[in-house]
């Protein structure tokens, strides 16, 4: 391995002194994750500024055998951007990286660097009369190269689709430090294999992605937002049919939230957040019904849907925001969901999906198999039905001690991983597998899709430089180190 004073200077050759970061409290930011769960331990912090630095940052440690770790904002919540504790990893961070390459209104395309931020992303987009449609939680944080490196979804997929569908080109520096140019903004382009899409969702093991294209919308002209209280899961299904039977792609986002998740946001309300409807219902569902067209307004037929669904008792209660303000109240209890539950204590966290129409049967599933395994568990559902994604999340019983809520937690995985593998469904839908679900992941994904994994793996990184051990173990260490 080459010397590490060496290393380090010839690393501050490229990017300069000021962002290769070695001291304690300037790496601290970089080497633990949002959730606090996977702290680890950086042989340096390196900041480049452009492509060119990051292709010289990859050679350079591809020639020393040490191995690297891509970062954007830091917001994953499975282990995958952080480094471990050997002491050996190198973090690229591409916090500089933040230029807005491009924008065209009438190619209906946006092009910008990895650092760049969602928020960031969609302010551009919404500055030439467009729409940047992802939109997620963390957006004021999440960087382009984060989402792109889980294929996220966030709260419009149903209609837009995920981080991959609106992906139209990337630029990736390889393992030997080449670019790879598919930076294209071209919607069809069938000269072979789609490169790009390997490496999304690939959390940073194949490359590190320096800038993407992406596909811009119309802005809608009138959203109508609404609340409805539902008796349960199955309810909820069946009033996403008779809303998609009324007004079609027009649903832009639907959300479940059960009772749990909303009175945790209540306990530590934010800016007067209250319930919508008062209490008393189990279940309620959030969407969004937009329409682009300014000579349509869709919000007689979603009033003619719910009154239907009230009849049928599929509803309990309604209320469709009155204001654009009143909307993002209505979001802003959806969105602090997370934290909420961060507040309460220590949580167990699962990000899957299962075909929509086994949403009901999951919950009933996985609710009885964990309340059995541990009384009094309490369980934070909340996602987007729209997709078949949940976020099927576990704070500790009343009473129960830290340590131990902790020390359930391999069992508490295998019942809800299982359950949903059993419906046919996936382990991660939009959070990714990084050091987190390794263990769920290889025992869950057929044989022979691993093993074509491991020979893609072995293909664009054969010597392990790129995130190792996350999605996939490590095949061996670096031959250098």
């Amino acid at each position: 391995m080459t010397d590490h004073p060496s290393l380090l200077a010839a690393l501050a050759a490229v990017v300069g002194d000021a962002h290769v970061l070695t001291a304690p409290d300037d790496i601290a930011p970089y080497v633990a994750d949002w959730r606090g769960h996977y702290p680890g331990i950086a042989r340096a912090v390196v900041r480049p500024a452009n492509t060119a630095q990051v292709s010289e940052v990859v050679r350079l440690c591809a020639a020393a055998g040490v191995p690297l770790v891509p970062q954007g904002g830091n917001t994953g919540l499975v282990g995958g951007s952080t480094p471990d504790d050997s002491g050996r990893e190198v973090v690229v961070s591409l916090g500089r990286m933040t230029a807005l390459r491009r924008v065209d209104p009438l190619d209906n395309s946006i092009m910008l660097e990895a650092g760049c931020t969602v928020l960031a992303a969609q302010e551009a987009a919404r500055a030439c009369g467009k729409l940047f449609p992802l939109s997620l939680a963390s957006e004021g944080s999440a960087t382009i190269g984060g989402v792109l490196s889980t294929n996220a979804g966030g709260e419009q997929v149903l209609r837009y689709g995920n981080t991959r569908e609106l992906a139209l080109g990337l630029e990736v520096v390889l393992a030997d430090g080449r670019v790879l140019d598919a930076l294209t903004t071209l919607r069809k382009d069938n000269t072979g294999y789609d490169l790009k899409q390997l490496f999304i969702s690939a959390e940073g093991t194949l490359g590190i992605v320096t800038a993407a294209a992406f596909k811009l919308y119309a802005l809608p002209r009138h959203t109508v937002t609404g609340w409805v209280a539902l008796s349960g899961p199955q309810a909820a299904v069946d009033l996403l049919a008779m809303l998609t039977d009324a007004v079609g792609e027009r649903i832009t986002a639907f959300e479940l939230l059960g009772r749990e998740a909303l009175d945790q946001v209540l306990a530590h309300p934010l800016d007067g957040m209250r319930d919508p409807l008062g209490s008393g219902y189990p279940w309620a569902v959030l969407f969004d019904v937009s329409e682009t067209s300014a000579r349509l307004d869709p919000s007689e037929a979603v009033e003619e849907v719910l009154a239907e669904a009230l009849e049928r008792g599929l509803a309990s209660d309604a209320a469709l925001a009155a204001s654009g303000r009143q909307a993002q109240e209505f979001w802003s209890l959806r969105e602090h969901v997370p934290e909420a539950q961060r507040l309460q204590g220590p949580s167990l966290k699962h990000d899957i999906s299962v075909p929509i129409a086994s949403i009901p049967a999951f919950i009933e599933a996985a609710d009885t198999a964990l309340r059995r395994a541990m009384p009094g568990i309490r369980i934070v559902c909340f996602g987007h039905v729209g997709d078949g994604n949940l976020h099927y999340n576990q704070s500790k019983p009343a009473g129960m001690d830290d340590a131990s809520f902790r020390a359930r937690a391999p069992e508490i995985h295998d019942i809800v991983h299982g359950i949903a593998a059993g419906l046919h469904g996936s382990i991660s839908a939009e959070h990714g597998i990084g050091r987190l679900k390794q263990d769920a992941f290889m025992r869950h994904k057929a044989p022979v899709a691993l093993d074509l994994m491991v020979r893609v793996k072995a293909a664009f990184d054969p010597d392990g430089v790129f995130n190792p051990g996350r999605v996939l173990p490590p095949a061996r260490p670096l031959s250098r180190s």
